[in-house]
């Protein structure tokens, strides 16, 4: 088979795989999805695709069903006439902890798929499907596979099979199927080695993303991260110079792409790896977008300001180049490693102008609770005072109704929020997402989940938030959208927009406000 393959050369040589990201904004985003929520590249699509172009597999298009506005219909005709030998789904969300949302989506165009006859095999892989993969092969019969780590390794050896046959995997590790019917998760396979990052996820294959006429123009900021401008969103791009975190907070589920074990129900914190590339590596990528024209870049690491081995010279490179006078990026970090100006100084030269924030709540004893890893307790707001010294801006994100809080530390989160007066606010409801430890304890208490796949999603109608011991779902989610307004249209907030940003960005944001979400937990 592989033989006479590279004899017909590649002219006959089929598709070894396509890659399809699912796009579901409306269920999830509901009215904000018409022109607020970011359009964001997707990152493991184009890691993947780029690591099976290395290995010598022949790699379509990928389909970005959210990018290009397609239909089920549409995104069928491109699967029949493209007729690979896999189709992989890749399905993260766009945030780091939004994968579940992202599969309802997904689902509906794989039904599809498979009602319009197409033969070949689909498989899965994302957060939901590596946190709990029996479950998932249970109940979606449109889903011929699962992969139960970020899939590297287990794609590869796939694609070099003769015939990929779903119903007979029990040699691959790596992946859950169903042997006679009935779901089994096989041994681990080994996610990718710090030591071989640059050679087996190396980089993104950018040029097999949708285009309208410029490279990633199809994709857009966040309105905050444009400076509220929306000529400033577009092109824009996402970037990640590490993989996972050293931590184990119990409301993330992050670290799902690094499982390296066969249990039924994956809790994150359990496989806290942290990756990197070498700068001299991330370097080259970012050229690449600077040299198409993107100067809006989300640097989508977990903990970007972590390690200064890997940090200070990429940000010393970027400074080199003079790309920082341009370039509009930003970074996360954890409030407890940011407290060097020279750090922060040296971030502003490389381009960052934004550092997201993980505050999560004003009462300390709820913040070390559900952090797990050694935390600092830290003065937040010296903190963020020397990031706004450095002319940095922080996107600061709160999570209301996190286990222990009652209504008097939400309302102690959201005033020190209006104190710290960032120009960028992030507020949730605490969620029991798959893949966390929130999610694991909730099962096994038999607390109320979501009943569907978007009722995971912070902004969708159904959501149903994780009820504390003194707090209602239904609580916690009001206290939450009005917390949004409360930040949005208080008079501190807009004045400082405004004399950062200018009046039509307080319109924006005016504008914004007015979108209300609809929630049936509360009566709409």
């Amino acid at each position: 088979g592989t033989m006479v393959r590279k004899l017909l050369g590649n002219k006959m040589r089929k598709l070894d795989v396509i890659f399809i990201s699912p796009g579901n904004s409306t269920g999830v985003y509901q009215d904000l999805s018409n022109s607020y929520t970011a359009i964001e590249p997707p990152t493991w699509a184009l890691l993947l695709a780029q690591s099976c172009r290395a290995a010598g597999f022949e790699v379509g298009q990928i389909i970005d069903a959210n990018a290009e506005k397609l239909s089920k219909e549409a995104v069928t005709k491109r699967v029949l006439d493209l007729n690979p030998r896999l189709i992989c789904f890749v399905v993260y969300g766009q945030n780091v902890n939004a994968g579940t949302t992202s599969m309802a989506g997904a689902l509906l165009l794989a039904e599809h798929i498979k009602k319009a006859g197409v033969e070949t095999p689909i498989s899965f892989v994302g957060s939901h499907v590596q946190s709990l993969p029996t479950h998932v092969l249970k109940n979606e019969s449109s889903i011929d596979f699962v992969f139960t780590n970020e899939g590297v390794y287990a794609l590869r050896n796939i694609l070099a099979l003769d015939a990929i046959n779903p119903t007979d995997m029990s040699e691959i590790k790596g992946v859950a199927w169903r042997k006679e019917g009935t779901p089994v998760i096989n041994r681990a396979e080994k996610i990718v080695p710090n030591s071989r990052m640059d050679e087996d996820l190396p980089g993104y294959a950018w040029d097999l993303l949708p285009y309208n006429e410029n490279p990633l123009d199809l994709y857009r900021s966040p309105m905050w991260h444009a400076e509220y401008d929306e000529e400033k969103r577009s092109p824009y791009a996402a970037i990640q110079t590490s993989l996972g975190c050293m931590f184990k907070c119990s409301f993330c589920m992050i670290n799902m792409i690094n499982r390296n074990d066969e249990a039924p129900i994956g809790v994150a914190g359990n496989y806290n790896v942290m990756r990197h590339w070498s700068p001299e590596f991330i370097i080259k990528e970012f050229d690449k977008l600077y040299s198409m024209g993107v100067r809006t870049i989300k640097i989508t690491d977990e903990l970007f300001l972590l390690n200064k081995r890997y940090y200070v010279p990429l940000c010393n490179a970027l400074k080199e180049r003079g790309y920082g006078n341009d370039l509009r990026m930003w970074a996360y970090s954890r409030i407890d490693t940011v407290r060097n100006p020279e750090t922060l100084s040296l971030l502003r030269d490389a381009g960052i102008r934004w550092l997201a924030l993980g505050i999560e709540s004003a009462d300390k004893s709820v913040r070390l609770e559900v952090t797990k890893g050694k935390f600092e307790d830290v003065d937040i707001v010296k903190v963020v005072d020397q990031v706004h010294d450095a002319d940095i801006q922080v996107m600061a994100n709160y999570i209301f109704g996190l286990p222990g809080a009652g209504q008097e530390s939400m309302r102690a989160t959201l005033d020190l929020s209006k104190e710290l007066c960032t120009l960028g606010w992030n507020g949730y409801a605490a969620m029991a997402l798959p893949g966390s430890q929130l999610y694991k304890d909730a099962v096994d208490a038999d607390i109320t989940l979501p009943a569907s796949y978007e009722g995971y999603s912070f902004h969708a109608y159904d959501t149903i938030p994780l009820r504390t011991k003194q707090l209602t779902a239904a609580e916690i989610l009001k206290f939450r959208d009005e917390a949004f307004e409360e930040y949005h249209t208080h008079g501190p907030f807009l004045e400082k927009v405004r004399e950062k940003y200018g009046s039509s960005a307080v319109e924006n944001i005016k504008e914004m406000v007015k979108v209300k979400l609809k929630r049936k937990l509360l009566g709409d």
